[in-house]
């Protein structure tokens, strides 16, 4: 065994061994151990953390995907660490082959490694948005993330739900490694911890300590006070605990000789703040072509406020989902304020009295409901003019006669104009730019909205990707940002100036 060692002494001397004095140190301190050991501190209380989704890390140079192959060399029975794509998986291997000293049990072309103890590491890659698909079913009692902020939340989601072992005695847990985002599409991970990475959680937890959630009815997560089952509607759920342990280059102590932290202070900001502090709030950088700049956003979303008199509703935007994982959202917009967004899951609207059913009680003197006329939301939209209800129908693909502020710009679509005029909305140097609830889901849903200038005759108009795109790079569909995007058409009239009463007060829908 080895002997009792002075850390600090060690450090200090280790930039004055010679590579023989090294490598004989080495011997020293691993002789009869086992072929990997947690170092004391943050790793140490990761691989020992209770928590069965675990984030480790923050701050570059932590040890994170030694975490990760450490849990599945000691801890797991079979287990699988994925990367975004393939390409970077050959770090994990040749670390892997490092610890063990050999490749021996390596099988490149299907990415099995059967280690010593009769363990096996799988090495996977999701490259595409449904990529997960390759993976379903397949039983693994360890699901580990290398770099989690690059995949998809619909990816991370779906990859942990197939977690099993038919061996009793092995714990199933899933730990994710990885830095701050470095683009929005990555912020899904601050809401999944919350707890830990969100300043404005109401309810912050410290770093290692274990909060308890279940997903709702309407596919959210709720926290809850602890593991004990909880009805969620009619069914009877175990919660999940959850846990963030942050960790830096300091926490290394085979990087603290290597003069890595002096090369995480010289990155230029934010990724110094990013890597070097696991900073999660320093700035992200915005994709060259996204149409709606992130910090537009959040300072529309800072200027917003509660309101008790909110005036007259200007539109509702409804975007109608019939089932599935999609969500049925309203968007109430009074002039340059929007309400808090009302949704509900698909399976509540997917025929045209549902849906109606959903959004009437919401509608506010008179004003012009601005529905998607696709799929379930033409039934939808015929029922609502059925009902005397003021509608605009929504088909993003029409063509748009509308022009942009500067009269320079066309739109190829009503779906590129919708989302523009928005945007001029929410443009910090408007006389009265717009403010928004601050709602994450909606956040990302608009951060995903790109753009291009084609040519359209002898017009410059504007292009957005569509739906189908967007739900892609998300992992779901964008029904809060279309929906607060559709009270922007150019051909929504002006609002009936009628009294706010609600429709359920009103006789005339007491028999809807």
């Amino acid at each position: 065994m080895a002997p009792d060692i002075d850390v600090p002494e060690l450090v200090k001397l280790m930039p004055f061994l010679s590579d023989g004095e090294r490598a004989e140190l080495d011997l020293l301190l691993t002789d009869g151990l086992p072929l990997w050991m947690p170092q004391v501190g943050p790793q140490m209380a990761a691989l020992e953390s209770k928590a069965d989704i675990l984030f480790y890390g923050g701050s570059a140079g932590g040890g994170k995907t030694d975490l990760l192959l450490g849990a599945s060399l000691t801890e797991q029975e079979h287990s699988i660490i994925f990367r975004r794509e393939a390409v970077q998986l050959v770090g994990i291997e040749e670390r892997m082959a490092k610890i063990l000293g050999t490749r021996k049990g390596y099988n490149s072309q299907d990415g099995v490694w059967r280690l010593p103890g009769k363990r096996v590491l799988e090495l996977g890659s999701v490259k595409e948005p449904d990529d997960w698909t390759k993976y379903q079913g397949r039983p693994h009692d360890a699901k580990l993330f290398d770099e989690i902020t690059h995949f998809l939340e619909l990816q991370f989601r779906t990859l942990i739900g197939w977690m099993r072992t038919d061996n009793p005695k092995v714990r199933q847990r899933v730990i994710c490694a990885g830095n701050p985002p470095t683009s929005s599409e990555g912020e899904w991970v601050i809401r999944f911890w919350a707890p830990w990475l969100d300043p404005k959680h109401p309810n912050p937890a410290k770093p290692g300590e274990l909060r308890w959630f279940v997903t709702d009815e309407a596919g959210k997560d709720m926290e809850v006070p602890g593991p004990e089952p909880v009805m969620v509607g009619k069914e009877l759920m175990t919660p999940k605990s959850r846990t963030f342990i942050p960790s830096s280059v300091d926490d290394n102590l085979y990087l603290s000789t290597t003069g890595y932290k002096a090369t995480l202070q010289a990155l230029p900001e934010p990724l110094r703040s990013q890597m070097l502090r696991g900073d999660f709030l320093a700035g992200r950088t915005d994709p060259v072509w996204q149409l709606i700049p992130t910090e537009w956003i959040k300072a529309a979303q800072a200027r917003w406020k509660p309101k008790d008199k909110k005036g007259p509703m200007t539109a509702l935007g409804y975007d109608v989902a019939r089932g599935g994982l999609d969500n049925s959202s309203a968007a109430r917009r009074h002039g340059s304020w929007i309400d808090e967004l009302v949704t509900v899951p698909g399976i509540a609207t997917n025929d045209g009295p549902k849906g109606a059913a959903f959004v009437v009680p919401l509608i506010r003197n008179g004003a012009p409901v601005a529905v998607d006329a696709i799929g379930v939301g033409t039934s939808v939209l015929d029922f609502l003019v059925g009902l005397g209800v003021l509608c605009v129908p929504v088909v993003g693909s029409e063509k748009s006669d509308a022009i942009d502020k500067t009269g320079n710009l066309r739109f190829r679509n009503k779906r590129a104009e919708m989302y523009w005029l928005l945007r001029e909305a929410l443009d910090p140097t408007a006389e009265d730019p717009l403010a928004l609830p601050p709602d994450p889901e909606l956040t990302a849903d608009l951060c995903a909205v790109r753009y291009k200038v084609v040519q359209l005759g002898r017009f410059a108009a504007i292009l957005i990707r569509d739906k189908d795109e967007i739900r892609e790079e998300l992992g779901r569909s964008p029904d809060k940002g279309d929906s607060v995007a559709q009270t922007f058409l150019s051909d929504i009239p002006e609002a009936v100036a009628l009294a706010e009463t609600s429709p359920r007060e009103d006789p005339d829908w007491r028999s809807f």
